[in-house]
């Protein structure tokens, strides 16, 4: 303010800095509501088309586009683990990591079903369809984490690559299944060209999983991991695409709107994300915490 009172140009320069700063400050307030247990981990994410066939197939390959494309605006590393096309377009099921600071916290406001409302480009009389696809979200446990897999409680199977076109594809059967049997747990990777690699990955894969489903236990008394479990299913959404009559993107837990739904497909998830942080430390102020801090 001194300079510009002496009539120098500064006004570029505090737009610079005030930018920064709020920049700065958005990442304090973010960090400020997130102080779970495994917020800081890195998130392991799987998709999965609900019914309606080619359709849904094509919503949950958005939904894939749309995470990848928020995770590099956040700079964080995207990795697809496992990938299962469909026959006519889209995808039967994806599993993959993103890796960086409070990546799970952050993403812990995805887990649900996902609507979308649009003009189908699969029928040809240009009708209007309503498909689902459910997001899940665990965090990537840290090998410190000791959880104990019995060899005979998991029965390995090996297949081949199936990914659409990429360079993992080979001839050999190097994707790795792994059934955990008492929980009839599934997990697959196929990302890497090595047996062996993909077997370690889908063991963390697993170790996350295993992970994820004892904390639910614990926290059975508390219900809220179970509700969100009990919401992720088809018809019982968390948030609505619509791009047709009108082009709208609506939370139903914070009622927060966008009209911009192409950004939002474009990966501009971040005001959703935050307003469901600040949703839920408003709902654990009023009612006391139930969940161990063990």
């Amino acid at each position: 303010m001194e300079l510009a009172r002496e009539g120098e140009d500064v006004t570029s320069e505090l737009r610079a800095e005030l930018d920064s700063l709020r920049e700065q400050i958005d990442k304090l307030e973010t960090a400020t509501l997130l102080g779970g247990e495994n917020d800081r981990l890195n998130a392991i994410v799987t998709l999965h088309p609900g019914a309606g066939g080619t359709e849904s197939q094509d919503w949950a390959e958005m939904l894939l586009r749309m995470y990848r494309r928020w995770a590099e605006r956040h700079a964080f590393k995207f990795t697809l683990l496992d990938y299962q096309p469909a026959e006519e377009a889209g995808l039967k099921s994806a599993t993959f990591t993103v890796a960086g600071e409070y990546a799970y916290g952050l993403l812990t406001s995805e887990t649900g079903v996902h609507r979308l409302v649009r003009i189908s480009p699969f029928d040809a009389a240009a009708r209007r369809h309503t498909s689902f696809a459910s997001v899940f979200v665990s965090p990537e446990i840290d090998d410190n984490i000791e959880i104990e897999i019995k060899p005979e409680d998991i029965r390995v199977e090996t297949y081949r690559s199936t990914g659409a076109g990429g360079q993992h594809v080979n001839t050999t059967d190097s994707a790795v299944r792994i059934i955990h049997l008492p929980s009839n747990t599934v997990v697959q990777c196929q990302n890497e060209r090595s047996q062996h690699r993909n077997r370690d990955m889908a063991m963390k894969m697993l170790r996350s999983k295993l992970y994820e489903l004892e904390v639910q236990k614990r926290q059975e008394e508390a219900q809220k991991l179970e509700e969100a479990k009990g919401q992720n299913a088809f018809g019982n959404q968390i948030r609505s695409y619509v791009l047709h009559p009108y082009r709208m993107v609506k939370d139903h837990r914070t009622k927060l709107e966008m009209g911009d739904a192409d950004r939002v497909l474009d990966g501009d998830v971040d005001p959703f994300i935050k307003a469901f942080l600040f949703s839920r430390r408003a709902l654990s102020r009023k009612q006391p915490s139930m969940v161990s801090s063990k």
